[in-house]
């Protein structure tokens, strides 16, 4: 009887049998290989003195050239009886539990003879896999992630202020305007008679100076990462002047004008003082419309509105007694808008506050230097470190000409102001 035992070193021994002639066809392949390419050679210099291939040589380029086509035969053939074993093999392995113990040497006499008697066992090999992998080194680690393409990208603010603004470049690291700071006019009806004074106006200008300033942040990230994952790169420049543009929004509203800090609108914008007086209640809209006549009443047409998504959610959500809905529609698509202007909604506006004015007239962004990405081996130790340093930046100055233009303020204060005015 023959148990699994002696049959599995069998097959190795047909295996390493195997291995051993690979291996001599291949140093006989590999020998006739090196003559043929000696002759090669030694052709080759001849030709380049002008002079002929001996008789002799020839013979031997043809004899060598016979052999290694001879030893290409046997080694494809053993090639060839390799890979119909390995195929075999694997068709073996393939088979189910069933399948190799009915085949078994072991089991056959038991199956062809109703007379045999004793004991057979086969044994049958399996692999164990686990889901995880833990510190024992379980087979988890075979396992390998079926990783979806790209990079999950964390939630971006829609940046929009920009959009509202006069667009504008500069050569320069300041932006000077001539601004009218006084008017006083005295203009009225005078007589024609002779010697009659006529009155004097007077008009006073002031220059102003917007500086530019730099907006910039870096990023380090070792060499060989980006060479082996180009995408990474790109993903990398466009997180930092997604940043540059996160900034930029809240220094065009926020910017408090000291230090490096841009002047924003929002800070040099008028406080809400209500036009006219409203009934309770006053909503939102109310507010802001008040807001957009008081520009207008500064000679200067409202051309958009800042504000909070909160408070446009709350302005969309708005009902009338019928429960339909005022100025939001669930099945719209149309652009943010209130009283024909552009409605911009931004997480760099506070919630509960609001501006509102002539944008296009009232202020110029002037653009110094686009957001550009740079990278650099020369920072600090990163040659050493194999370390690149991203950096990321753009230089810009904001001009606000008009700041009567804006009106900014509280939406609860402004409400309150409206019905006392």
């Amino acid at each position: 009887m023959t148990d699994t035992k002696s049959a599995e070193q069998l097959a190795g021994e047909v295996k390493a049998a195997f291995d051993a002639q690979q291996q001599a066809v291949k140093k006989d392949f590999d020998t006739r290989h090196d003559e043929v390419k000696a002759l090669a050679e030694e052709a080759l210099g001849k030709a380049a003195k002008g002079e002929e291939l001996s008789a002799s040589t020839k013979q031997l380029a043809d004899e060598a050239l016979t052999a290694l086509n001879e030893a290409k035969a046997r080694l494809d053939e053993v090639e060839q009886k390799l890979a119909r074993k390995k195929q075999d093999d694997e068709r073996i392995e393939a088979r189910t539990l069933g399948e190799r113990v009915v085949t078994n040497e072991a089991i056959q006499p038991f199956l062809n003879s109703k007379t045999a008697r004793g004991r057979a066992s086969v044994e049958v090999k399996s692999i164990i896999s686990s889901m995880t992998s833990d510190a024992n080194g379980s087979a988890g680690d075979l396992i390998v992630p079926d990783r979806q393409p790209g990079i999950v990208t964390p939630g971006q603010r829609r940046l929009t202020v920009r959009d509202l603004l006069t667009p504008g470049r500069t050569n320069s690291n300041a932006v000077q305007y001539v601004k009218e700071t006084g008017f006083t006019n005295a203009a009225a009806t005078v007589s024609e008679t002779a010697g009659a004074t006529k009155p004097q106006s007077d008009i006073k200008f002031d220059v102003v100076t917007s500086s530019v300033t730099t907006i910039a942040h870096w990023v380090l990230a070792t060499r060989q990462i980006l060479d082996d994952v180009p995408m990474l790169q790109s993903y990398i420049d466009g997180r930092l002047t997604y940043g540059l543009a996160l900034v930029e929004e809240n220094q065009l509203l926020n910017g408090g004008g000291t230090g490096t800090d841009l002047h924003g609108i929002y800070t040099q914008a008028t406080a809400f003082s209500s036009p006219i007086s409203l009934p309770a209640p006053v909503t939102r809209i109310d507010v802001l419309r008040l807001a957009m006549l008081q520009s207008a009443l500064s000679e200067l047409l409202a051309t958009g509105a800042v504000l909070h998504p909160a408070d446009w959610a709350g302005i969309e959500l708005l009902k009338d007694t019928s429960g339909a809905y005022i100025i939001g529609n669930p099945q719209g698509t149309l652009s943010p808008t209130l009283w024909g202007l552009p409605v911009v909604a931004t997480q760099s506006m506070a919630s509960g506050k609001f501006l509102a004015g002539a944008f296009q007239l009232g202020a110029q962004i002037f653009d110094r230097m686009d957001a550009v990405v740079e990278i650099s081996t020369e920072d600090d130790q990163n040659f050493r470190k194999n370390l690149v340093t991203v950096l990321a930046e753009e230089r810009l100055a904001l001009a606000v000409y008009r700041p009567e233009a804006f009106v900014k303020g509280d939406f609860a204060a402004a409400a309150t102001a409206a019905t006392a005015a």
